[in-house]
Parts: structure tokens; C-alpha cells; sequence
């Protein structure tokens, strides 16, 4: 791998662990201050928000600047994200903030990767970021877990006519020192990201605000979807990334509901979901090539049968393997599928844009699967029609024979 590779995977691993903690704490901070249970998935739909609203942005930006300095920017924009939280603002507001920052981060980390490393190892490189996302997702969501009831930082505490005037800005809640453990985790991020300089990868694209339109990202987006290879392989990804959002928080009402456990060791069977995920991306990694990548699309299948088992399911021993297949098929079918698309990404456009285009696409889906997933919610739907009806898009992204054919058509990879 090139030079500098290994600090762009722990600078990653630092955002994401806090991303994720960030993330438990906020649900958390909800229960506490009272909101309904239905606002939980608002908050993720928060975070992927700028994903789609500023969509011909990101990849401009992402390109124009150099992209270590972008990255460490936006740590401390997220920083800045928890800060909101905390003085009393909108919750949402605090982590539509947040998710502007992973927006603008998402594009300087993949190009990064999609500059500087060979095409063969396209599929290696993919399958180490997903390794860094899913155990920082893993320990990010079980350091949340954990952050909530560490006592050290669980006591409960708000603002006294004998407080300095600064603490006086603070809501009161028990878990203001959590949440600095997580401004903490951010600022070592941005150090991390001076290591990126060692990447030979720093391409800077000329732009200007017309670049910025969204009629030439319509565009970019047409080219790609256009492309016989990537094409398909944005259609898998775009499917997959909506459904493991709603699974993500589907875990959480299915261990409150069918097993009886609490937001905390709800939290850790996440944990064992992106354990899974982590294992079937190193197992891509040795098994998988680019060339290769419609093997994968079986997988699908595979996490489309576990969901609606698992709705069933009250034991907890027989969901903690159910989780970790349903995690191991979507590392073994995202990370091959990823690496297709940033190759052909990467001949179509400029990187930035390429995956720029990617995030919203993805992101959309998010969007309209947890829009949807909190509607069924607040509904009072069961969770097993919930999941056999999110296991539908899963059979639609493991059709092989879209990737056979686009492959016959294709006549330059």
C-alpha cells in the first residue's frame, strides 16, 4: 500500500468511533430530554441529509482542496456538532451538522484512496476501509454504550445559580462528560490526518461556482449510472446502504422489544452486526477480485432471508449468529462492489465527483428507507412486517444476471 495509507485508515477509524458514539449518546440524550421513540431514526436521517442536499458540492470542494486539510477541517466541524448539542440546540440541527461535515469528508477519503493506490488493489484497499468503518461502527457504538453509564462521567448534573457563567450554557444532562470524551476522539482525528501528506495523491482540480451546478452533477450522476459496470454496481450499493441503515436501528427495537434488553446491550449486538461486517470484508479481501465482483451479489440473497428470521427470533443466542452472518454478507458484498465503483468512477469523472455522486445516491436511499422506517414506527407496525418489507430492496440488488449482462456490453473496463 502506499505511503501514508495506514493514517488515512486510522484517521478514519477515529471519526467514525466517534461518529458512532456520537450517535448512541444522541438517542440517549433524546430518552432523557423526553422526546418520543420515533425521533431516534430522525437523527440518522439527520446526519445523511447534506449527503443529498449538497450533492454538487462536495465533489468540487473535495477535489479543489487539498484533501488532507479538508479532512482535518471537518473533524473539527463535527466537533463543533457536539458543542451545538449541548448548548441547548435543536437536536437535529446539532447533527445535520455533523452529517454536513461527513458529507464533505466522505469524497477527500475516497479520492484519496482512489488516487493513490493501483487498481488491483482496489478490492485490498476497500476491504481495510471497511474494516476501519465497521470497527469503528463496532466500538463506536459499544463506547457509547458505555460512555452512558461509566460513572465517572454518568452523574447527573445542570447548571446552579453557583456555576461559572460558561457552564451556565450547558443543558443539563448526565452525559456532558461523555460527550467531551467524544470532542476528544474528534480532535486526535484531525491530528491523524496530518499523516496523509505522505500520499502521493494530491490532485487539485480547477473550479468555480459554476461547477457547482446541479445541472453538471446531473450529469456526472447520468455518466455513472450510464456506465454498464458502474451503473450496476451503484445500483447494489444504493440498495444495501438503505437497508443497513434501517437495520441498524432495527437491532435496537428488536432488542427492547423481543429480547427485553436496554438501549446499552442493544448497543452491543450492533456491535456484533459490524463484527460481521468486518470479517466478511477481510474475507473479500483474500477471495475477492475486481474482475470478479458478480460473485458477490449472492450475498444478498443471504442477508435477505436473515431479516425477516430474525423478527421472529426471541432468543438471544440464536439472533447473535443471525447478526453476524446478516454483518459478514455485507462486507462480503459491499466491498467488492465499492471497489467497481470507485474504478469506474475514476475513469468517468474526477474522484470527488465520482463519489460525490455515490453519496447521494446511497444517502438518498437512506433517507427514504428511514423516512419510511419511522413512519411504519410511529404506526405502531410490527417489526416483522417491517422486515420482510426491507428485505425486498436486498432480492433486487442479488440479481446476478444485471451484472452478467452489463459485463457482456461492457467493452472497456
Amino acid at each position: 500500500m502506499p505511503k501514508g495509507f495506514y493514517f488515512l485508515i486510522l484517521a478514519q477509524f477515529a471519526s467514525g468511533l466517534a461518529d458512532n458514539a456520537f450517535l448512541i449518546l444522541g438517542v440517549f440524550f433524546l430518552q432523557e430530554q423526553g422526546y418520543a421513540g420515533w425521533w431516534a431514526p430522525l437523527l440518522k436521517f439527520s446526519l445523511t441529509l447534506s449527503y443529498v442536499l449538497l450533492a454538487s458540492v462536495v465533489g468540487p470542494v473535495a477535489d479543489a482542496f487539498r484533501k488532507s486539510h479538508l479532512m482535518a477541517a471537518m473533524n473539527f466541524l463535527k466537533l463543533t456538532g457536539v458543542v451545538l448539542l449541548l448548548s441547548g440546540a435543536f437536536p437535529l440541527l446539532a447533527f445535520a451538522l455533523t452529517g454536513l461535515a461527513a458529507a464533505l469528508y466522505a469524497p477527500a477519503k475516497y479520492g484519496l484512496v482512489s488516487e493513490s493506490v493501483p487498481t488491483p488493489l482496489l478490492v485490498k484497499a476497500n476491504a481495510w476501509l471497511e474494516v476501519s468503518v465497521v470497527l469503528s461502527v463496532m466500538l463506536g457504538v459499544a463506547l457509547g454504550g458505555w460512555l452512558i453509564h461509566w460513572q465517572p462521567l454518568a452523574q447527573s448534573w445542570g447548571p446552579g445559580p453557583d456555576d461559572t457563567p460558561w457552564l451556565q450554557w450547558w443543558v443539563p444532562t448526565r452525559i456532558l462528560g461523555a460527550l467531551g470524551v467524544v470532542c476528544c476522539i474528534y480532535g486526535v482525528s484531525a491530528v491523524l490526518n496530518l499523516g496523509l501528506n505522505r500520499l502521493n495523491a494530491v490532485r487539485h482540480h480547477d473550479w468555480s461556482w459554476k461547477d457547482m451546478r446541479w445541472s453538471l452533477f446531473w450529469e456526472n450522476n447520468r455518466q455513472l449510472w450510464a456506465d454498464p459496470l458502474g451503473g450496476v454496481s451503484l445500483y447494489v450499493t444504493t440498495l444495501c446502504w438503505g437497508v443497513g441503515a434501517v437495520l441498524q436501528f432495527a437491532v435496537l427495537v428488536w432488542a427492547q422489544k423481543n429480547a427485553g434488553l436496554s438501549l446499552q446491550q442493544g448497543a452491543y449486538l450492533q456491535a456484533v452486526v459490524a463484527l460481521g461486517v468486518m470479517g466478511g470484508a477481510a474475507m473479500a479481501a483474500c477471495t475477492c477480485r475486481i474482475f470478479n465482483a458478480r460473485r458477490a451479489l449472492w450475498w444478498g440473497l443471504v442477508m435477505a432471508a436473515l431479516l425477516p428470521c430474525m423478527a421472529i427470533t426471541h432468543t438471544l443466542w440464536v439472533a447473535v449468529p443471525m447478526l453476524l452472518l446478516a454483518g459478514w454478507s455485507g462486507g462480503m458484498l459491499l466491498v467488492p462492489m465499492n471497489a467497481l465503483l470507485q474504478h469506474r468512477g475514476l475513469k468517468i469523472m474526477n474522484p470527488g465527483r465520482s463519489i460525490a455522486v455515490q453519496g447521494f445516491n446511497e444517502n438518498l436511499s437512506v433517507l427514504l428507507m428511514l423516512g419510511a422506517y419511522s413512519i411504519l414506527l410511529a404506526w405502531e407496525v410490527p417489526l416483522l412486517p417491517i422486515m420482510g418489507l426491507f428485505a425486498l430492496p436486498l432480492l433486487a440488488a442479488a440479481q446476478p444476471w444485471r451484472l452478467i449482462r452489463a459485463r457482456r456490453r461492457a467493452s472497456n473496463f
